[in-house]
């Protein structure tokens, strides 16, 4: 069946070859018995997962063996052929991996491995929630296989699904880059760029938590005084280095990639007194005569200046 055919001809342009060709022959549609995965000296695992968004539903069929690695991997789907394709990649994904390890597959790496080039999205955003449903078929394996909950997988609040980003996510960039509106919300973070559920009520998803409300809650903390610099030495390390990233990606190293340099965050150090960032220069930096003076001084301003006046950096 043609790609024109099978999603009609207003999406023609929306859906990259590589998921056309798997919506029609998808290389690991199957099923795996237990006599199969006794002949192949592995455990079977058999995981199913619906999406109550769509309808559309997949089971995922493991075969495990005695180091915890996923040697085998099969799908059967029921549901729309963009919910085929992202199955039918995701279980690729998953061959070669230890159990606990397929859990970094997220639903973006799906969409990602379903492109035919590397900045074209390989479904329209409307479709992202198929992908979803791959990844989280992967965490109900998981789950089986170590016998937990499926809920205690997820470590971080998810506002978007489509983009894996959490709720905390969302909150910070608020906080650091003092975003006003949604739409600079959506830009910076990718939440609710896709399918556009997590925005605000009314779309296909419903959810506890809307991109509207987290905007309107942090920028009353925000406008009233309660939140400030000060925040950012009260915040765990992983949040202190998202939000140095954050501020590197804006305000540093575009000014450095002009003359050929960059940097890396190498360690943080925090204490009572002050708060060491250490980084490592890269390009034209390594070298460079003013990177220890002029340089250093412009980074670590703009660190006090958007997160902390405690922060002090050293190079290595």
């Amino acid at each position: 069946m043609a790609k024109k055919d099978l999603l009609g001809g207003a999406l023609w342009d929306q859906y990259s070859d590589n998921v056309s060709r798997r919506m029609n022959n998808p290389v690991n549609l199957g099923v795996i018995t237990e006599e199969e995965a006794a002949a192949a000296g592995g455990k079977l695992i058999v995981a199913d997962y619906g999406a109550e968004s769509c309808g559309d539903s997949v089971r995922l069929y493991w075969i495990i063996d005695n180091n915890n690695i996923v040697t085998h991997a099969k799908f059967k789907s029921f549901g729309c052929g963009t919910a085929i394709a992202s199955s039918d990649v995701m279980c690729e994904l998953c061959i070669g991996k230890t159990v606990d390890e397929t859990l970094n597959i997220t639903n973006i790496d799906v969409e990602r491995a379903l492109r035919d080039e590397a900045n074209t999205p390989a479904v329209p955003p409307q479709k992202m929630h198929c992908s979803v449903m791959a990844y989280d078929v992967i965490k109900k394996a998981v789950a089986l296989f170590h016998g937990v909950d499926m809920a205690s997988l997820e470590k971080e609040n998810i506002l978007c699904e489509c983009a894996r980003v959490t709720v905390s996510d969302v909150e910070d960039a608020i906080k650091i880059n003092d975003l006003k509106t949604v739409e600079e919300v959506v830009n910076f973070t990718k939440a609710g760029a896709f399918c556009k559920s997590c925005i605000e009520p009314g779309g296909h998803e419903k959810k506890d938590v809307y991109i509207v409300d987290i905007l309107k809650r942090v920028r009353a903390e925000m406008d009233a005084g309660k939140l400030d610099k000060e925040n950012f030495e009260e915040i765990s390390i992983i949040h202190q280095i998202k939000a140095i990233e954050t501020v590197f990606d804006a305000e540093i190293r575009p000014a450095l990639a002009q003359d050929g340099g960059g940097l890396l965050l190498e360690d943080i150090k925090p204490s009572a007194d002050e708060i060491l960032i250490f980084i490592k220069y890269q390009g034209a930096c390594q070298g460079c005569a003013g990177a220890m003076t002029g340089t250093l001084s412009f980074i670590q301003s703009k660190l006090q200046e958007k997160l902390s006046p405690k922060i002090r950096v050293q190079a290595v």
